[in-house]
Order: structure tokens, then sequence, then C-alpha cells
């Protein structure tokens, strides 16, 4: 972008009488233009939300670019009345298909609200209360600044997941994010940015220790998205306390993304008990020289260190972090085991050094991820008496090499022992 900035005159250029909204593809801002801005109502006057920010001009007017909780509030709110229980029900249909012809059996969600759940609940009506794949998901708790708003949310968050809603969904936990992502430079980091810039955390620990501490007493999967290592840091803060208030029950919290961490971290982890939920397809080489930049310095060295976790031994679970990377499985390992793109095979490996052998990587997408939704003693292995959830492909990676997971294709996938995708069914059913 001219001057490093997205801008609404930019799209007003293109379409000044209706209104355009563009998610960055890590949904952490948004691009709108006039006629959005008018539309939402945003003025010199709106106030930033908290965590989020209205970027503004040198004259105090909006120029079109609204980040973290600017988008998630004032933008996706919109968004979502104009879309009707229809539309959202066949966006599911279709996700549901294209998970299963990519070999995923179970998925994690990790920003769950009441518009979610209503399109769950129908869905799983139409599918006589089993849905195609098995879904976990965390209730996204927003920074309301409020102590007893925020622990509301948690209050219905565990009324959820007291409810039984059949083998196929379940509500696990919370959902915390304590910060934004280095690309935009609103990661909460312990040192400035390569331009001078720093962003706090969206949940600073004064708010997230209560909220957390709830969550951790009602028996609540806590996850929390930290990008930065002071978010990490907080994010810990926080765990440590509510296992100090709450004493030794049963607990699985988790960290999301960890993209840069403080040394120590997956020791400290390790220690506590707390999952290192990360996406190998983030620092996939054809997306690193950004976030190499606005670090500037050797921070970068130890970017996505999934090794440090395995060393420590932390629990270390892998996936994709749809929709803001591709949902297929098999290019996230493989950039996993080769530290390459999968995306653009110009681009050399970005420390190769880090890299998993394939079997690790399988393991963490797999046996790991099942176990971080307290799924390690029935999900996640291909062994008796384990639900027989997998998927087959057309390649063997461990014969014929890792790249192969670029071109592999999945010819079947199994979930509860069913059949719920075959490729030679799905070519007739096109017409392919």
């Amino acid at each position: 972008m001219p001057g490093g900035q997205p801008t609404a005159a930019m799209l007003d250029e293109v379409l000044g009488d209706v209104p355009v909204y563009l998610d960055n593809n890590d949904l952490h801002s948004c691009w709108v233009n006039s006629a959005a801005l008018a539309e939402l109502g945003i003025t010199a006057d709106t106030p930033d939300p908290i965590g989020g920010r209205i970027v503004r001009d040198a004259s105090g007017q909006a120029t079109g670019l609204l980040l973290e909780t600017a988008a998630q509030q004032l933008v996706w709110p919109f968004l979502a009345a104009q879309s009707s229980d229809a539309d959202r029900d066949l966006a599911l249909e279709r996700a549901f298909q294209a998970y299963l012809a990519a070999g995923v059996t179970g998925a994690v969600d990790m920003a769950f609200d009441e518009i979610g759940l209503a399109t769950i609940e129908r869905a799983l009506e139409r599918h006589s209360g089993v849905l195609p794949l098995r879904i976990a998901a965390h209730w996204f708790i927003a920074n309301t600044g409020d102590d007893q708003a925020n622990a509301a949310q948690v209050r219905r968050a565990a009324q959820l997941a007291s409810k039984d809603h059949g083998p196929s969904f379940r509500v696990v936990g919370v959902k915390f994010i304590a910060d934004g992502v280095i690309d935009a430079c609103t990661a909460a980091l312990h040192e400035p940015y390569s331009n001078g810039g720093d962003a706090g955390p969206i949940w600073p620990l004064e708010r997230l220790a209560p909220a957390l501490a709830a969550a951790d007493a009602a028996g609540l999967q806590v996850a929390v998205h930290a990008i930065g290592d002071a978010a990490s840091a907080i994010a810990l803060d926080a765990i440590e306390q509510a296992m100090e208030a709450n004493g030794p029950i049963e607990r699985r919290h988790r960290i999301e993304h960890l993209e840069y961490a403080a040394p120590g971290t997956a020791e400290r982890m390790a220690r506590l008990g707390v999952t290192a939920s990360m996406r190998p397809v983030h620092t996939d080489a054809a997306l690193r020289p950004n976030w190499d930049a606005m670090l500037g310095d050797d921070r970068t060295e130890r970017g996505f260190a999934w090794t440090e976790y395995e060393q420590a031994g932390a629990l270390l679970a892998f996936s994709t972090d749809a929709p803001t990377a591709p949902h297929a499985a098999l290019p996230n390992m493989f950039v996993a085991t080769t530290r390459r793109s999968a995306l653009d095979n110009t681009f050399e490996p970005v420390q190769p050094h880090l890299a998993l052998p394939l079997a690790n990587a399988i393991s963490h997408a797999t046996r790991d991820s099942a176990a971080s939704v307290g799924d390690g003693a029935t999900h996640g292995r291909l062994e008796a008496g384990y639900a027989a959830d997998f998927a087959v492909l057309d390649a063997d990676p461990f014969a014929e090499g890792t790249d192969v997971l670029l071109t592999a294709q999945v010819v079947r996938t199994v979930v509860a022992g069913q059949t719920v995708y075959a490729a030679e069914l799905a070519r007739t059913m096109t017409g392919a």
C-alpha cells in the first residue's frame, strides 16, 4: 500500500457509492470505504473500543482502517445482521463438505457466539443430532472493561458447557484474545517493533486474571490468543494466579499461536500443564518476509519455535487456524516438516533447523490435538478402542517424501466408523 496504510479514499476511487468491507486475511483488521464508514456511523467522535483502534488522519477523521476490536465490535455484528439464517446454514454445510474432503474429522471452534450456537443447533436438527464432523467450541469472551460483565459471559459459557448436545458437538471452554498480530504491529511485545511502534494487550492482566479465574473455577478450558511475548506472559501469569486461587482441580488450558515467545516460555508452560496450540502454516516461507521485517531483529530467529515446546515436554497441538489460513491439513504438515512454502516454491526454507520429523508433525495434529480438548483417551490414534476417525490418502509421504503432501489427494474420510466422504462418490456427484 502507498505509505503502508490502506485508506477509504483508495476504495472510493473504485467504488464510492456502495459500502465495501474487506477483512484482512488474519481477521484482525478491516478496510472499508467512505460509504461503509457512513453506514456504520463512524465519525471523528466515535471512540476507539477497548483493545482496538479506528485509524485516523491528522484532522481526526477515520481513514478507513479498523484494527482489532474496532473490526470485531463495529463491523462484524453489522455484517452478521445482513445475513439470513439460510445464508449461515448453507455456509456451514459447505464448510462441512470442504473439511471432510480435506480429510478433517474434527475442528476446534475458537470464536463461538450466540449466532454460531443457533446455526449449530439447526445443523444438529438437520443431521438427526450428529454433525458430519466433531466440533469442540470455545465461547468468545470480549473485554468490556467491566469485571462483572466479563464474568457474565463466562457464566453463559459454563451454562452451555453443562448442556448435552450429543456426541458430535460440545462447548468445552472460553476464548480470550489477548493481543493482535505481528504483521500489523498489534501483537503485544516486550520490545518495540522495527518501526518504533508498540501495542498494548487487549486483555491486560488486571482484567484477564479475574475472568480467567472464574472460567477455571467453572471447569472450563481456557484458550488465550497470545502472539507476542508480552501477551503470552500475561496469559501465563493469569493462569498461574487462577491455579493458586482455585487449587488442584483437573484443567488443561491452552495458549494459541505463540509466534514469538520469550525464552523460558516453553518450560513454564510444561510446568503449568498448558498446551502450546500452534499453526505451522503461519510460518509459510512466502509469508515470513513481512513478519520478519516487523520485528526487524534477532527475535525472528526464534519465530514459531515448535522444537522448544517438544523439548520442554509441553503438549504441542497443531491446527490450520482456518479461516485465517487454508483449511487443508496436508500443506500444514508440509510446512511443519520443511519450513518451506506451500504457496510458492521459489522461497527458501525459513529456519529449517526448527522443522519437525513428519511423524512428529502428524502426531501433533492428531493425537495431541485430540488430547488438547480432553479427548486423548478416545480420539486421535489408530488404535483398538479409539474412535474410527481417519482419512485415507492416495500417496504415502513416508515413502515418497514430504513434497507429496502438496499433491496428495484424500480418497476417503471416516468419522465414527462411517464413511462421510469418498472421492469416487464426489466425482460422480459433480460429473467429474
